[in-house]
């Protein structure tokens, strides 16, 4: 049975729970009237990126966690509709220890069904997310109409590791929440390494990019599908949603 999935290309601001809430809700209303099944938001959708040392206060992520559950509520009677929304998370170890992720989680009908930590944390250039995030290596797999989804973030499709994981679990789609800054043939290489890390093994991808920008960074969106050959499917080429 077909399934129709949404790229909700988005501009998140940084620290903007209620406003970057507000885009992800119209988002998905859009979405849900247009007949999808899955709306895919980018990296951190919830609260901007990058967060930076916001993800120090442990506040934040308490006000993370309750926007998310709000956003949850508010979407409740989008029947059948899954969101796929970018957000931190904050739990407490076995030694009692809390520990931070930069995660993203499917909400169904109220509830968030699943929940998938981040494995490949960048700490080169622009990016230090080792400052702020541990590493998970735990797939995440959920099923939409007889059809298997998994979700990896960014980074982690940029290895080999997670997508075989994914495929390992099941998937025949992987679903990739990004915050991809731009520079000079990003674009071309986005879809070579994805091609090369997923497509290669027989899953279909749906590349959900932030656009805008934050401080020094741009984000130029051009979200995109590729299917389980490698074939590009849909491409957004410009900016905005």
């Amino acid at each position: 049975m077909p399934v129709n999935v949404a790229i909700a290309q988005i501009n998140s601001t940084v620290g903007d729970l209620a406003g970057n809430s507000a885009r992800i809700a119209d988002a998905a209303r859009r979405a849900a009237a247009a007949g999808a099944d899955i709306v895919v938001t980018p990296e951190l959708s919830l609260v901007g990126y990058p967060p930076e040392d916001l993800l120090l206060r442990r506040s934040f992520y308490a006000k993370s966690s309750s926007a998310l559950d709000a956003l949850a509520t508010e979407l409740a009677g989008l029947k059948g509709l899954h969101v796929i929304v970018g957000h931190p998370l904050t739990e407490e170890g076995s030694d009692g220890e809390f520990v931070n992720y930069n995660a993203a989680s499917v909400l169904k009908e109220g509830a968030i069904v699943a929940t998938y930590r981040k494995h490949a944390l960048p700490n080169y250039t622009v990016f230090d997310e080792k400052r702020y995030f541990t590493p998970s290596d735990e797939a995440c797999t959920f099923d939409v109409k007889g059809t298997r989804f998994a979700i990896n973030i960014c980074e982690d499709t940029w290895y080999p590791d997670m997508p075989a994981r994914a495929k390992a679990a099941g998937a025949q789609v992987l679903l990739v929440p990004n915050a991809s800054p731009y520079h000079m043939n990003k674009e071309h290489l986005r879809t070579e390494v994805m091609r090369e890390n997923v497509s290669s093994r027989g899953m279909a991808l749906v590349y959900a990019n932030l656009y805008g920008a934050q401080d020094e960074l741009v984000f130029d969106g051009a979200s995109f599908v590729l299917d389980a050959a490698g074939e590009l499917r849909a491409q957004l080429k410009h900016f905005g949603e």
